[in-house]
């Protein structure tokens, strides 16, 4: 093989290696790992001094703002004297971090002991002929950290699910008729500024009215969270899906005109593609305001989840208060970013504009 071959070799696995790291580049985005694209270029060998600067801007400085954050967090805080004591710093917060993992898995010890020995004993019933007597009890422990960080997000899901099934037939019916627009908007501009606080005297009451039922599928508790996420959550949704269908190109339509294409075929095969760039948008944004109002209304009205876990750690007013609020402000964040790269791998995979 010659020299000019082995280049050559050389030359077409370097440009195949970098047509990979550019087709995980989306998704390194996606993940919130920008910073990973230019790091396996300079090792591949491209320009590391570029690259070495896309690597500092990207990742150096984030962990550089982390890092002074938590400096001064932890210099800051210990000054500050509440009626609860000083607030916590940094090392005080990871403390109650591994404490709250070890109440949960205190918590399922004691559910599987307790599940163990009911298991054992309808075993006895049932070899000395007394079935009868054999009982399944559900456990009735505390619910620990982890269980009310999945209730929380159990509970947005199922509003934004509501809001989303609302908002959108809605957005595209007012993004594809004046008249539908000119009905829906005076409504939007009332209700779309209004509070989770205010709403949810009013969810509350209706809930306990009509639903009436003990052994329903869903708790009162769930359903009263999760109708207050729907209806401060849907509007986003609601105008981002009229002003993607109002946005479409007139051609478009004009097409489906020429074709007679009945409704359903014009909505599915014309406006829905090119809206769900921004209907995306607004399901992103709905979804972050559904995180926020749904920890309000959990606290205020002491539904189970992250919200009563704030609220019940401030009525109890120990040493340790203070650091596992801190736990629960941070959970709140982390979830919500992920929630966010959620809708975002979703509109990557979904949208023409992010996978092309």
């Amino acid at each position: 093989m010659t020299v000019t071959e082995t280049t050559a070799n050389l030359a077409d696995r370097r440009a195949r290696l970098f047509t990979r790291i550019n087709k995980l580049d989306g998704w390194f985005k996606v993940l919130g790992l920008s910073f990973m694209t230019p790091l396996l270029r300079a090792l591949a060998g491209d320009n590391p001094r570029a690259q070495g600067k896309q690597i500092w801007q990207l990742l150096g400085v984030p962990v550089l703002a982390i890092m002074g954050f938590l400096l001064l967090w932890g210099n800051l805080a210990p000054r500050v004297e509440t009626s609860l004591g000083a607030i916590p710093g940094p090392a005080q917060v990871w403390s109650q971090v591994q404490v709250l993992h070890g109440e949960h898995l205190a918590e399922n010890a004691r559910r599987t002991e307790f599940l163990q020995r009911q298991d054992a004993r309808n075993a006895e019933l049932v070899a000395a002929g007394q079935a009868d007597r054999v009982r399944e009890r559900s456990y009735t422990g505390s619910p620990t950290y982890y269980n009310q960080i999945w209730t929380s997000v159990q509970t947005v899901f199922f509003g934004f699910i509501i809001a989303t099934a609302i908002a959108v037939p809605l957005g595209i019916a007012a993004g594809l008729s004046p008249t539908a627009n000119a009905a829906l908007n005076p409504l939007i501009q009332i209700f779309k500024p209004v509070s989770p606080l205010a709403w949810l005297p009013i969810v509350t009451m209706v809930v306990s009215a009509v639903y009436v039922t003990q052994d329903g599928m869903f708790s009162r508790s769930f359903l009263t969270s999760a109708i207050t996420v729907t209806l401060c959550s849907l509007w986003p949704t609601l105008i981002n899906t009229a002003l993607g269908v109002a946005s479409i190109d007139r051609d478009l339509i004009s097409v489906s005109r020429v074709l007679k294409l009945n409704t359903w075929t014009k909505i599915t095969r014309l406006v829905l593609p090119s809206a769900l760039p921004l209907i995306f948008t607004g399901l992103r944004l709905s979804l972050g305001v559904g995180w926020m109002v749904l920890i309000a209304a959990e606290m205020l009205a002491q539904n189970p989840g992250l919200g009563k876990f704030v609220w019940d750690e401030f009525q109890n007013g120990s040493s340790t208060s203070l650091a596992r609020i801190m736990v629960a402000v941070f959970t709140i964040g982390i979830i919500g970013f992920l929630l966010d790269r959620m809708m975002y791998a979703l509109q990557s995979l979904f949208t023409y504009s992010n996978n092309r």
